[in-house]
């Protein structure tokens, strides 16, 4: 199987002034690019060559994880964006967050401390356990939660290359914005 790359449903300024053209054409264009390209070559001749990058992900160890889950995370991230944005969830996804988190906006304070304690490069994200409940969890350089049995909701990218081009050393900044572009219907969405 030939892993290719998502297809953004926005154009690549569509995200301005919280992403600009320039972050998207490297982080995008170059970035996803080439985790998808190394993973296309890393699995050849191998158990992966035919598995879904969920598999992927789940089972496999090195360069494939790494890769593989690199290509997934990116994926998941981008998929999530959108220049008209849902700000705030509805539904049940906003009674499960008032549940776990006491308020929305508790829930974006911890999990923005989250994203911006991260040390080093890594994900943050919201995700559900398998009755539904919610929580934060923190991964470092590719990590990603499918491999605790975990339902990943929402993820912000705080590897450097997700935001130096627009905001330099300022990762909080960046997480900030990152609110105002991040859609909450497709994460409703997927809590479904």
């Amino acid at each position: 199987m030939k892993h290719e790359m998502p297809q953004l449903p926005y154009a690549q300024q569509a995200l301005e002034p919280y992403m600009s053209r320039e972050t998207l054409e490297y982080h995008y264009g170059k970035h996803l690019q080439a985790y998808v390209d190394n993973l296309n070559k890393f699995i050849a001749d191998t158990p992966f060559a035919d598995a879904s990058l969920d598999e992927i992900v789940k089972k496999a160890e090195g360069a494939i994880f790494n890769n593989g889950a690199q290509a997934w995370n990116h994926t998941f991230f981008f998929l999530t964006l959108s220049p008209a944005a849902q700000k705030q969830p509805s539904g049940k996804l906003a009674e499960a967050i008032d549940r776990d988190f006491g308020s929305f906006e508790q829930f974006k304070e911890q999990f923005s401390a989250a994203a911006a304690g991260l040390f080093g490069s890594g994900w943050a994200w919201l995700v559900a356990d398998e009755s539904g409940k919610l929580s934060i969890v923190q991964e470092s350089n590719a990590g990603n939660p499918l491999r605790r049995g975990l339902t990943p909701l929402v993820t912000c990218d705080v590897w450097e290359h997700a935001y130096y081009i627009d905001y330099r050393n300022r990762r909080p900044e960046f997480i900030k914005n990152f609110w105002e572009i991040t859609d909450w219907n497709i994460i409703e969405e997927r809590y479904k």
